[in-house]
């Protein structure tokens, strides 16, 4: 019961901050996705591989509703993917700089994201609230996290990140992420805050 209290504490902490953002003119606990914008060649060979996971269509772009229950549950799994997976650029694993795959011991940021969003699904969260998503470092490095679209904000699930934030509370550049529509399609983010990010390499 005691658990249960802080959790309802931590998500109406979290329902204030919205409103907060929304009164005072402060990024919007959600993202500001655009139009259609060019899938990342790593998810485009790993819908190769994986065609059933890339082609399901969503008739609802509804978020999830975040309970106590999914909070406990969401940090469960974060953590458990983190500390199981240790972490291994693609170059290593597979001699090349780019492959998504499902971790089994080591993996690289996508891997990491690619693994939470399964185990989420499975714990019931719908698909249309779990969108891998490519962001920039401030050092100007690319790097992938998962975002959980709920009715509280877009929450972050990031191998480099033990706490699960809201993604306006995170230091990245958001370029891009699955639509909520269907998996195989990616749209541009709009991020207008002010973040200093180092120049972009290639």
């Amino acid at each position: 019961m005691k658990c249960k209290t802080v959790l309802a504490g931590v998500l109406f902490l979290i329902g204030t901050a919205a409103a907060q953002a929304a009164q005072f003119g402060l990024p919007s606990p959600w993202m500001n996705s655009g139009g259609r914008t060019t899938q990342p060649i790593g998810h485009y060979e790993f819908c190769q591989r994986y065609a059933d996971e890339c082609n399901i269509v969503s008739k609802s772009d509804r978020p999830v509703v975040l309970t106590p229950d999914l909070w406990r549950k969401v940090i469960e799994i974060n953590n458990q993917v983190n500390t199981a997976i240790e972490a291994r650029t693609d170059m290593e694993m597979w001699g090349k700089p780019e492959v998504w795959s499902y971790p089994t011991k080591y993996g690289d940021c996508e891997d990491y994201a690619l693994l939470k969003r399964q185990l989420l699904q499975e714990a019931g969260v719908p698909v249309n609230t779990l969108l891998i998503t490519v962001v920039r470092q401030t050092n100007g490095d690319g790097h992938a996290v998962l975002t959980m679209r709920t009715d509280r904000g877009d929450f972050i699930l990031d191998n480099l990140e033990p706490r699960v934030l809201v993604w306006n509370q995170t230091e990245y550049q958001y370029l891009k992420r699955q639509s909520t529509r269907n998996t195989g399609v990616w749209v541009a983010i709009d991020d207008d805050r002010q973040i200093l990010v180092g120049s972009i390499k290639e």
